[in-house]
């Protein structure tokens, strides 16, 4: 491929999320486990906040990232690459929940993603430490818990905010959402957890809904395989 002999030679990870998607518009398939790899736990846990389901959001991300590189050529840049794909795999959550729970009182979560900037489809970290100790995983499995039973609009916000480490301006443009709006939500949904938890989260916080390593790695390889490129 004319242009990606220099390329090749370079650590792709290096390279920045523009040149990546020059590269993936070229079908190089190293691009896209790259830009996977770099996105996928942001994802999975926007996915994971709508849905409150492991194997549902997985599903979800993996379907955004098919409809993402299969449309990457409308990408101009607009926005960032993270931005982009998070809001493609927003749209993807939603739809899931349309699809699959249509008993389900979406007014609430939808009410407030309305005005959410979603981008129009053509008819598109820290590791898990092994060595974690099991009081430390216990007390994350509570806090994922207790996250689970926050109502959507605290949790949404929550997740982006605090676990993803998403800025409040972020938060605001993917959700459609004042930044005022934002600051008062997490403020409310971090009381709610405090109430719930008193002082057992310490700084587990951060590892939460955790999506790297074989689970990483296999999302990765499913959606190459869906675009019939090799590794």
């Amino acid at each position: 491929m004319q242009g990606y002999d220099t390329t090749r030679k370079k650590d792709l990870n290096a390279l920045g999320d523009a040149e990546l998607v020059d590269l993936a518009c070229r079908k190089v398939a190293g691009a896209f486990r790259v830009i996977m790899q770099r996105h996928n736990r942001r994802l999975y846990r926007i996915a994971r906040a709508v849905l409150r389901n492991d194997s549902e959001a997985e599903d979800v991300v993996q379907e955004a990232y098919v409809r993402a590189f299969t449309n990457l050529a409308e990408f101009r840049g607009d926005a960032s690459l993270a931005t982009w794909l998070s809001r493609i795999a927003l749209n993807e959550a939603l739809g899931q929940i349309r699809r699959h729970r249509p008993t389900a009182d979406l007014s609430s979560l939808e009410s407030s993603l309305a005005q959410a900037e979603i981008i129009p489809f053509p008819l598109a970290s820290p590791q898990l430490d092994p060595e974690r100790t099991m009081a430390q995983r216990q007390i994350q499995l509570l806090l994922e818990q207790e996250i689970d039973k926050l109502p959507d609009d605290f949790r949404i916000v929550l997740v982006a905010r605090v676990i993803e480490e998403m800025s409040i301006e972020e938060t605001a443009a993917l959700f459609g959402l004042r930044t005022e709006t934002v600051k008062t939500r997490l403020h409310r949904a971090r009381k709610l957890l405090r109430d719930a938890l008193e002082k057992q989260v310490g700084s587990v916080l951060s590892d939460a809904f955790p999506f790297d390593g074989a689970r990483c790695a296999r999302m990765t390889n499913k959606v190459l395989e869906r675009l019939a490129l090799s590794a």
